[in-house]
């Protein structure tokens, strides 16, 4: 079964389960790019389409606890304009976070979501705006943000030494985190030889280490399969139970309805 076949597929057992259109879209159109982008053959990454149809319904279906109210702002973007050469990515965004909030910040390739969040996260400077964040910040990228020769402890260690963590607890938060992804690190293993999707559960552990006030998540479950994508969400409505702000760069979510804000940037692509 190729992947057309298979979204195909995935759209009947949608409709099966009396999964309404826009929602049967949603999940058909994030399905679609987490395969372009990841490269996967669909029943590799996410089942068969009736097992990952019903995934979706449960998780749609489940009931959670209301929300707490929003506490402080965590993150204050304003203005934020950021331009490569002749080209502006970002024009006049502005965005507020508070605690205990989600933000899903989507948009065509190429608008600027990743750019958007270096900035959020101080990697980048802005060409005009600002951006404050009341806390500690946690930042897992899209890609990179591992060391190809270190060991995941020793970016355990490393991460928490700057959360101002000894070895040990350090050592001990890194691998809950990564049991918590379905991941055992195995001893000796050095980050090079990871795959590319234990390399983001690596990153996205590391991000979340120390409980930060603030989670910038760049696409963080890229090469996750169905049941660790599915866990996924569930730390990030978890993250935001216990108070803390997340902006999530994403595909079209099937779980909208479950995210505080929405930032499309596609309408806000400029060419100079």
């Amino acid at each position: 079964m190729n992947n057309d076949s298979w979204l195909h597929a995935l759209g009947q057992e949608l409709a099966r389960h009396q999964l309404g259109p826009d929602v049967t879209r949603h999940v058909i159109a994030e399905a679609a790019a987490h395969l372009r982008d990841s490269g996967q053959p669909a029943l590799r990454a996410f089942g068969t389409p009736q097992g990952y149809a019903a995934a979706v319904a449960d998780s749609l279906a489940a009931r959670r606890p209301p929300r707490r109210p929003p506490g402080r702002v965590r993150l204050d973007a304003r203005g934020v304009t950021k331009r490569y050469g002749r080209r502006t990515v970002l024009r006049d965004v502005d965005l507020t976070v508070r605690a205990g909030e989600v933000v899903a910040v989507v948009g065509a390739n190429g608008c600027g979501k990743s750019t958007f969040l270096r900035v959020c996260a101080g990697l980048i400077s802005a060409d005009t705006g600002e951006v404050v964040v009341d806390g500690v910040l946690g930042y897992c990228p899209q890609d990179a943000g591992t060391y190809d020769f270190l060991r995941p402890d020793e970016h355990f260690v490393l991460v928490g030494a700057g959360r101002g963590m000894d070895r040990a607890r350090s050592r001990r938060l890194g691998r809950a985190g990564a049991a918590a992804l379905q991941w055992d690190p195995a001893e000796g293993t050095q980050a090079r030889h990871l795959s590319g999707g234990t390399r983001q559960k690596l990153n996205l552990v590391m991000a979340s280490m120390g409980d930060p006030d603030v989670l910038l998540l760049d696409e963080p479950y890229q090469g996750f399969d169905r049941g660790t994508y599915l866990d996924f969400w569930q730390h990030v409505w978890r993250w935001r139970d216990e108070g803390r702000a997340i902006v999530v760069v994403t595909h079209l979510l099937s779980q909208l309805d479950q995210v505080d804000q929405v930032l499309d940037l596609t309408v806000r692509e400029v060419a100079a």
